[in-house]
């Protein structure tokens, strides 16, 4: 089961109280306080993990609650501090507050974390309170409360290049040749329910990691079909892979599509619609296929429109290389700017 969005309840620990008590030993004759101070309470922490790739453990328990501190004890005896909750979540992880919409952290990394719900303090033992004027003090702290917040965790893939398209335009017949992903491939439309990764190698020295994403549709942008988890997962990409089926299943035109995807795109975000973009029509080996691409050609005024097949291997040197081009050349502008 893949989950990709998902909100939940943070609780942070009690802080401990701290206690009254007074030393007694026939050898200390005048004694004096002695109360410890309550335990930190525990807090919740959010961790992003490699090796974690689905927020599937969040969907079946909405509430979690971090350990109390333990109260504070005699002979200046703190109390125990209650251990912190680690939440682990995939890399590409966004964290919201549900409450005010805001973004706390974009947990890009593996071992990129944040503190959701810090722990309440330890209450004060007596001991805090003596003086000169004050010999037996009887005061104390209670513990603070721990903090309380409803989150929404949002994943959102990490790929350096995405591929875009129709259902069933052949993405992931695409990527599980390129890579060893083996997505489920079928001959029916929405086959590719979440994101799937594979990993391209270009040379010995060169790879890069491409996601084949659910298919686009119509009104993707308002949140028809799998819009809005399509669009989500592929704002991280560099490099858009945009696939254009040539005799698509429900008989519609193959360059409408194309434009249909793209006004979709731009409606999510003119930042993902101006990302560079490399375009093929796919399944080379259908007899309609080099005509619908001499008139995408046309169409565009474009003449780099790639001719591939993912069946017969037809050009997908060319689409890795050209791939590996462009990574090459945004890496260099970013090396640059960063100067």
């Amino acid at each position: 089961m893949f989950v990709d969005r998902v909100e939940i309840e943070a609780i942070s620990g009690k802080g401990g109280s701290g206690c009254m008590a007074f030393r007694r030993e026939k050898h200390v004759p005048r004694g004096g306080p002695c109360g410890g101070d309550g335990g930190r309470g525990g807090s919740v922490i959010v961790r992003a993990q490699a090796g974690v790739n689905s927020l599937v453990q969040f969907a079946h328990q909405r509430h979690w609650r971090a350990e109390n501190g333990t109260p504070g004890q005699g002979s200046d005896c703190h109390g125990k501090s209650g251990q912190d909750l680690i939440l682990v979540v995939p890399p590409g992880t966004v964290l919201m507050d549900r409450d005010s919409g805001m973004i706390l952290r974009d947990l890009v990394n593996p071992g990129d974390e944040i503190i959701a719900a810090h722990g309440g303090r330890g209450g004060w033992g007596n001991t805090h309170f003596k003086s000169s004027t004050n010999q037996a003090p009887r005061d104390t702290t209670d513990g603070g409360a721990g903090e309380q917040r409803r989150l929404v965790f949002e994943l959102k893939a990490i790929a350096d290049v995405g591929l875009v398209g129709m259902p069933n335009a052949g993405k992931s017949t695409l990527l599980s040749r390129l890579s060893r992903a083996r997505p489920e491939i079928a001959d029916y439309p929405f086959t590719t329910k979440f994101p799937n990764l594979g990993l391209v190698s270009v040379d010995m020295d060169r790879n890069f990691v491409m996601a084949d994403i659910p298919g686009l549709i119509e009104g993707a942008a308002q949140g028809s079909g799998l819009g809005h988890d399509f669009l989500r997962h592929i704002m991280r990409a560099g490099i858009l892979v945009h696939l254009v089926e040539p005799m698509p299943m429900d008989q519609s035109d193959p360059i409408s599509n194309y434009h249909a995807i793209r006004k979709e795109l731009a409606e999510y975000s003119s930042e993902l619609a101006a990302r560079p973009e490399i375009l093929a029509v796919t399944k080379a080996e259908l007899p309609d296929a080099k005509a619908i691409h001499e008139m995408l050609c046309e169409n565009l005024g474009r003449k780099d429109i790639l001719l591939i097949s993912a069946v017969t291997g037809t050009s997908l040197n060319i689409l890795v290389n050209k791939i590996a081009t462009l990574l090459a050349e945004q890496s260099a502008e970013l090396a640059a700017s960063s100067q």
